[in-house]
């Protein structure tokens, strides 16, 4: 998380950086190129008056070693031109090579030969290989009878340019780095409790409302809200605790009461006529006392189940062999046939209350309700085998199935379809199956099952879906 926070920072800073040293380096880059042209502005200047006085006198030998001395210290041919753009006074052969590659060199040369001091040629990026003309008139006004042309490079000046820039940018580069040394640790003090609450919370996503957020680090508003996260956590815990002592504590109070009512009530046999009215209300009564005993078991095995709140890795191959030989006997006596088929190795993350409890009120519904002959338990992986993947645990029978309208309403509790209302159950198995699921970050979903072995429809299939756990090394 911290890296996300230095992601918007250091860009900032480097915006902020770069707003100051660009047009600090463009003031650098201008001001040495500025430099360079007042230097050879101060030189064709004095080279145009000693051309003057040369010119005027004929005595140009002087004026020539002068020039050549100049051309020969810093590599910078000069050259006195007449009106026709002859070469006078000068280094003839070093002054047209140069000049060959500077096409703004007739513009500057005419502008000076009528008189004028031309603007300076060329581009003086440090990127650019352009090099710099200067031209000064000789003589005034009417009277000018040449001009003095230097044609520098700028090779080096731009060397100097780009060795400042690069002094610059490390410059540059200490205000970022000192804001990245600082702001790492800064960044991982501040966002740690963030980070911790939000893996607290995954954990309470999971059903573990003991876990408590770290109050004690970070800032005081995080401190704040830490400890507004563990008080509001001891009230979540203290009444989910509360409802489910309450159905415990209700369900076994009603056991004894429910028991005596029934013993009762069958100790009224005995005194019943064989063929009289009394005989089908004792009946009544004694299917409704053993209906009430199974909802009081679910009841209990409900809250025993919902205690265990920790979702934990399980290998599905270690669930299926304390279980599958049991279910091959039921469904023996049952006279169904069982048939499994799941890979090896699969790992996913429990149910609290245990994965094979699940599978066994599903093998049970299938069993029960649906009036099967086939019962088929399978197993894939969908979305990959990492962190992001589920795998999907499916039971399906090609027995009576759940219409597309029922499915819905067949995962609350103590909802029973109108076609099982005799047989013998409470409504709440798939509903805490589905719970249980849920609290491991899975799914529950009913679809359709196998074909049936008329061919009108196909049977009922309960898919529970888990996220898979990677091992670790």
């Amino acid at each position: 998380m911290h890296r996300r926070l230095l992601v918007v920072l250091v860009p900032l800073a480097v915006l902020l950086v770069a707003a100051l040293g660009v047009p600090l380096s463009v003031s650098v880059a201008e001001r040495e190129i500025q430099e360079t042209y007042v230097d050879r502005l101060n030189d064709v200047g004095r080279f145009a008056s000693l051309a003057e006085t040369a010119l005027s006198t004929g005595r140009t030998e002087a004026l020539h070693r002068e020039l050549a001395r100049y051309h020969e210290l810093y590599g910078i041919p000069v050259a006195v031109i007449d009106t026709s753009g002859t070469v006078l006074i000068g280094p003839v052969g070093a002054y047209q090579k140069a000049a060959r590659n500077e096409p703004a060199l007739p513009r500057i040369v005419t502008a000076a030969l009528a008189g004028t001091r031309p603007e300076p040629s060329g581009d003086w990026t440090p990127w650019d290989d352009s090099a710099l003309v200067v031209a000064e008139p000789v003589g005034r006004d009417s009277e000018v009878v040449g001009a003095v042309v230097t044609i520098s490079d700028l090779s080096k000046t731009r060397q100097g340019i780009l060795l400042q820039w690069a002094q610059l940018a490390a410059l540059g580069l200490l205000p970022l780095i000192a804001l990245t040394a600082v702001a790492w640790p800064v960044s991982a003090w501040v966002l740690r409790p963030v980070r911790e609450l939000d893996a607290a919370s995954s954990r309470i996503s999971q059903g573990d409302l003991t876990t408590r957020a770290d109050a004690e680090a970070g800032p005081v508003e995080l401190r704040r809200l830490a400890e507004s996260f563990n008080t509001m956590m001891d009230a979540v815990e203290n009444a989910v605790q509360r409802q489910r002592a309450f159905v415990s504590d209700a369900s076994h109070q009603l056991r004894n009461p429910l028991t005596s009512l029934r013993l009762a009530v069958e100790s009224l046999e005995p005194h019943l006529r064989r063929n009289g009215d009394g005989r089908q209300v004792y009946d009544v009564a004694v299917d409704e006392l053993k209906a009430m005993q199974r909802m009081l078991n679910s009841l209990q095995a409900s809250a025993r189940m919902e205690s265990i709140r920790t979702a934990s890795p399980v290998d599905l191959d270690a669930v299926l062999a304390t279980r599958v030989e049991r279910w091959r006997a039921l469904t023996a006596t049952a006279g169904q046939t069982l048939t499994v088929e799941v890979p090896a190795g699969l790992r996913l993350l429990e149910p609290p209350g245990g994965l094979g409890s699940i599978l066994d009120e599903l093998i049970s519904n299938a069993l029960r309700l649906s009036d099967a002959r086939l019962v088929a338990v399978s197993a894939r992986v969908t979305g990959g085998s990492d962190s992001g993947g589920r795998v999907e645990i499916a039971v399906r029978d090609d027995g009576q199935g759940i219409d597309v309208s029922e499915r819905a309403q067949a995962v609350r509790r103590f909802w029973r379809s109108p076609r099982h209302q005799n047989v013998p159950g409470t409504g709440l198995g798939l509903a805490i199956c589905a719970d249980l699921v849920g609290a491991a970050g899975g799914e529950l979903r009913l679809e359709d099952g196998l074909p049936r072995p008329g061919g009108d429809g196909h049977g009922f299939a309960a898919v529970v879906a888990l996220p898979v756990v990677t091992e670790t090394g």
